[in-house]
């Protein structure tokens, strides 16, 4: 179809359901889990729009209730992969050559799709799966991933208007092609949203995608894949790989296609991918766009004057909400020691009012963490702390592994700022407080910017304007996304453009136009109405 593009409407953020007792959103969200608990699903690889059932299968299994099944996943082998390769690349010119009206119109579908008929069915998958509360699954699974199919639409929409300067004698255009080659998108278990994101932002723009989802959030990919199937997808444009992670990954970034990667993970495994990408760079036909979000160590940085009320709310809610399993929890707060008194009794006292528990009550603030191998790390970090000489344990500390993997909200107190858990990422319920002397705010800024080789999140809290502007330039290279008087997390697609830099990421900023540019090769077209026909120029006399 010729790319005629339509005016898009300005998008508005998703309303969210708060699932109050006795309200029809919430039958309907406990109708569905019951029915998916009841059920026994059948995740495969999905190739040229086909399932492939590999016989290679793993169980899926909830986090919070580890002894009950959800069903099988078959996972994607070498065979797969290749078969996947072949298939976008067979689909890649078509889908280029699709006009960016009829792309769009696609991922509209799909956020209508999500909005309605298939809210609850992926709310409820994302809770079993990943263990969310009913609260933390409408934020993540319903409203964020429908606010990146619309917002990336209207984007989308921008950057195509960007167009350079013409005159009477020459026409001048900027064309937005997609990637020669496809996108390897690589997601994590904790945002389904990014699950979401990460493959169809790249589709939008014209490529095709090969996506491999993190083996604990199969589930709720296998939804995603439906509703982009009944939205009117081709087949081939994003090619599902549930799968071993060397398996999926050695030959995809061993191919000469490889045009970029979207990625959501621990540092580590990117930095990996990065020095794999650069031992391969001659073999590729195009430098590989890379663009990652690795985590953090987000801080919250407290001045005298912030009120006791608003520090508590802003550390529980900012490092305990989905078990402090975000990339943008709250680990690590600096308190001033006029406050500490009062803050820690608050917290503490508040903390004994959560409940933990599974995701099919909810009046649980927490549930489990996802899997046993997460369970083993934050527990050693518990542990490690207790048994230090600069640590002691404010609140929490317990966990227990059955029915599931469940870490009670755990705080700490260092007298070493760069303690073990003030530095490395637990992704996980610890939060560690470091109390300074109110007299070295400043200096304490500077230590917070030079503690963690992070920078994702951070946030201050204070009722002194010239403390929260210090504190905005010295800690200015210390969080891609910086919030004043609120938790550092709860990023909203259109209004606070997510990620970060040092060991965070290439803060290529998720939910922004900006983004979407990296899905892009651009080409300067020129046409000049009528030519010249003789070589000379006037200064040649």
């Amino acid at each position: 179809m010729e790319d005629v593009r339509a005016r898009m409407p300005v998008p508005r953020n998703e309303p969210g359901f708060a699932y109050a007792p006795g309200q029809p959103e919430t039958a309907r969200l406990k109708a569905a889990l019951s029915q998916q608990l009841s059920a026994q699903t059948e995740v495969a690889p999905i190739i040229d729009g086909k399932p492939v059932l590999t016989g290679v299968t793993q169980v899926m299994r909830p986090p919070h209730r580890t002894a009950h099944s959800l069903g099988v996943c078959h996972l994607a082998g070498t065979a797969e992969v290749e078969k996947a390769i072949q298939g976008a690349l067979k689909v890649s010119l078509d889908w280029a050559r699709t006009s960016t009206t009829e792309r769009a119109a696609i991922f509209l579908r799909a956020a209508d799709l999500l909005s309605g008929k298939y809210r609850d069915t992926l709310n409820a998958a994302t809770m079993l799966a990943q263990s969310k509360t009913c609260h933390q699954a409408e934020i993540d699974s319903a409203c964020e991933l429908i606010d990146f199919f619309r917002f990336n639409v209207y984007f989308q929409q921008q950057l195509h208007r960007i167009q350079p300067k013409s005159t009477p004698e020459m026409a001048n255009t900027l064309q937005y092609r997609p990637l020669e080659g496809f996108v390897f998108a690589v997601t994590p278990f904790n945002f389904t949203a990014i699950a979401g994101n990460l493959p169809t932002s790249a589709a939008l723009m014209g490529n095709v995608v090969l996506w491999k989802p993190a083996s604990s959030a199969v589930y709720s990919g296998h939804f995603i894949m439906k509703i982009l199937e009944e939205a009117g997808l081709p087949p081939g444009v994003i090619q599902f790989l549930p799968g071993n992670a060397g398996k999926v990954a050695s030959p995809i970034l061993g191919n000469s296609n490889l045009a970029g990667i979207h990625f959501t993970g621990s540092t580590g495994v990117f930095q990996g991918m990065w020095k794999t990408i650069g031992d391969n760079i001659a073999k590729y036909r195009s430098y590989p766009r890379i663009v990652g979000e690795t985590g953090g160590k987000d801080f919250v940085m407290v001045h005298p004057s912030a009120e006791v009320d608003v520090i508590t709310t802003a550390l529980i809610r900012g490092a305990f909400e989905y078990q402090g399993q975000k990339c943008s929890a709250a680990s690590r707060a600096y308190i001033p020691s006029s406050k500490w008194p009062q803050v820690k009794d608050k917290l503490v006292e508040t903390l004994r009012t959560i409940k933990m528990g599974d995701v099919t009550d909810f009046s649980c603030f927490m549930t489990a963490v996802i899997d046993e191998k997460a369970y083993d790390r934050i527990v050693g970090y518990i542990e490690g702390a207790k048994a230090s000489g600069d640590t002691q344990l404010i609140a929490g500390g317990t966990y227990k592994k059955d029915p599931g993997f469940f870490i009670a909200p755990t705080v700490l107190e260092t007298t070493n700022p760069r303690a073990v858990t003030m530095v490395e990422e637990i992704f996980g319920p610890v939060l560690t407080v470091y109390v300074y002397d109110d007299a070295k705010f400043e200096e304490t800024l500077h230590l917070c910017d030079q503690t963690s080789p992070y920078a994702l999140t951070g946030s201050i809290l204070s009722q002194d304007r010239a403390a929260v502007e210090l504190a905005g330039r010295i800690l200015n290279q210390s969080a891609g996304n910086f919030y004043i008087n609120n938790k550092p997390t709860g990023a909203v697609v259109g209004q606070q453009p997510f990620g970060g830099a040092r060991a965070s990421g290439t803060n290529d900023k998720a939910g922004s136009i900006i983004n979407l540019l990296r899905w892009t090769s651009v080409r300067t077209i020129s046409e000049t109405f009528v030519p010249p026909v003789d070589y000379r120029y006037p200064f040649l006399g």
